[in-house]
């Protein structure tokens, strides 16, 4: 074998080595995909250092979905169930967008109608938001859906947002009444034990002054009257 032959066999045998380096490594470079977030957000996870929005701190987009929670709100796991505060986007392209929690992402329930949310739970979720759109479209062919990013939070959640606030109100509102019923139940307790006391103490005012003349004259008997008629009966006995 000829020295070129030799190369050539060495430069065959060795491009599959290196066509495998390069795939690793385009692996080990590739940018983790945006699951779980609004399209109105990728600019936000754009950057290789991303902040929390809640200003706990930062990560590097490499730690984007990777099942760990860095930031305390959730910013770095919108597609997985990792932080509790977490938030998973539901794009239901043909419906409503929707935002659940992200202990909801892979539990084996189909909540999105496209089914996003089970990406990696091994169930089948069949999307359903084109029967949906069919059945919000009016007579005339005109569909009533609109998709609206309202601020990360979309209709149904705002509408349990509202819920829980007027329930909250409602709660304050029997709060405040009962506090006030129980500060007029006091009221009432002290004035009549207040009034019952002051009637008792007009009643043995009342008895002393009525009493008073019969102490005058017991006590006028006693000292006064009393004595000469023991006298009397003493020196009677003695004679």
């Amino acid at each position: 074998m000829t020295p070129r032959q030799q190369s050539r066999r060495l430069v065959s045998s060795a491009a599959p080595a290196t066509l495998l380096l390069l795939l690793l490594a385009g692996a080990a470079d590739a940018e983790p995909p945006l699951v779980g977030v609004s399209p109105q957000d990728e600019a936000y996870f754009a950057p290789q250092v991303i902040a929390c929005r809640d200003g706990s701190g930062s990560f590097p987009r490499s730690r984007l979905n990777d099942g760990y929670c860095d930031c305390t709100d959730g910013t770095d796991e919108p597609g997985t169930s990792a932080c509790p505060e977490g938030k998973f986007y539901c794009i239901n392209t043909g419906d409503l967008p929707r935002i659940l929690f992200s202990s909801f992402v892979n539990d084996n329930i189909c909540d999105c109608c496209d089914g996003s949310d089970e990406y990696e739970s091994g169930i089948h979720c069949p999307n359903t938001c084109k029967k949906r759109h069919d059945t919000a479209e009016t007579d005339n062919g005109v569909s009533e859906l609109s998709v609206a990013h309202l601020g990360g939070t979309d209709i149904i959640s705002s509408k349990h947002t509202l819920d829980i606030e007027d329930l909250i109100q409602k709660l304050r509102g029997l709060r405040m009444a009962a506090v006030i019923e129980l500060g007029v139940v006091v009221c009432i307790f002290v004035f009549y034990f207040a009034r019952r006391s002051t009637r008792a103490r007009r009643r043995q005012y009342i008895l002393k002054r009525k009493l008073w003349p019969l102490q005058f004259i017991s006590v006028f008997f006693l000292s006064v009257v009393l004595p000469p008629i023991h006298i009397y009966c003493h020196g009677f006995s003695k004679v």
